[in-house]
């Protein structure tokens, strides 16, 4: 599903535009060399080229209606040159706007790398399981995609219809290689297509890819641990110890130059609101930080 973040039409609409902004898009797309490969492992079924023109009537439009809409805020105001004050600052985060919806296939490729990664021990030994019990190849890719594994059962569920449809297994797992932004998920694919090039024994092949998985948990778990002592004195000192020590200068500072009430309760509540928004953008920090093969 292609979406265009922070677009003020829809992309049905953007798609009829699009078309006259091509060769604007052919000179921007050398700019963004990875763009193609993002799209790709962001499941975009979309040309880099045609995806830039549909980012650029989005970045036009929302120039236009912010212009206008700031604009109007400005001149009831009594703002003088309000329109081209509000296009000055409109272009400034337009710029950053636009960055963000070239990139906005990346960040989808790297949320699913977490999905992939979450998922990739239990589905494996599931798969390990299944092939110990005799079961054929195909038949475990399609048991893998009908169970709750979440990006990685879409994934067998794509490459089930792709070899449903006649194309070689070998063939379609290099396709689910190629198509993934996740190293550990396409090490571990790689694997199996190794094995069934070669024609090893599947078992011991997945057993090995396991216990690189498993070493990699250990890896990513360390690391996480080393990570966690910094930040945890890092929140000690902006949440803690900074806040406590302001208000305190800040009760002493009052009592000599006799701040008013209205300023005093001001930067309290100004203090309140940073060490609240440093708290949740530190939960973010913790989440983002977590291990991707730890199952939540």
């Amino acid at each position: 599903m292609i979406r265009i973040p922070f677009s003020f039409l829809p992309v049905k609409v953007l798609s009829k535009i699009a078309p006259f902004f091509l060769g604007l898009a052919e000179l921007i797309e050398p700019f963004f060399p990875n763009l193609k490969v993002n799209l790709k492992q962001a499941r975009m079924d979309i040309d880099s080229r045609d995806y830039i023109s549909l980012c650029l009537p989005a970045f036009f439009f929302f120039i236009l209606f912010s212009t206008l809409f700031l604009g109007l805020i400005l001149n009831s105001k009594g703002i003088a040159y309000s329109y081209f004050k509000s296009m000055v600052i409109v272009l400034i985060f337009s710029f950053f706007i636009f960055l963000q919806q070239i990139f906005y296939p990346k960040l989808v490729a790297n949320k699913r790398v977490k999905g992939l990664e979450r998922n990739l021990m239990p589905a494996m030994e599931n798969f390990l399981v299944q092939l110990n019990s005799g079961i054929p190849l195909f038949e475990i890719m399609v048991n893998i995609s009908k169970g709750d594994y979440g990006n990685i059962s879409k994934e067998f569920s794509i490459t089930v219809k792709e070899i449903n449809a006649g194309k070689p297994q070998i063939e379609a797992l290099d396709d689910m290689i190629a198509a993934n932004p996740s190293l550990l998920f396409r090490k571990t694919i790689w694997y199996i297509v190794n094995g069934m090039k070669s024609g090893a024994d599947l078992v011991s092949t997945i057993k090995e890819a396991i216990n690189s998985l498993a070493e990699e948990q250990v890896i990513q778990i360390q690391n996480y641990g080393g990570q966690l002592s910094p930040l945890a004195m890092f929140y000690m000192l902006v949440a803690v110890i900074i806040p406590t020590l302001g208000m305190t200068f800040l009760i002493i500072i009052s009592s000599f130059i006799s701040l008013g009430e209205s300023t005093t309760k001001l930067v309290f509540f100004g203090l309140y609101g940073f060490v609240f928004f440093f708290q949740l953008m530190f939960i973010g920090i913790i989440k983002n930080r977590r291990p991707n093969l730890l199952i939540e």
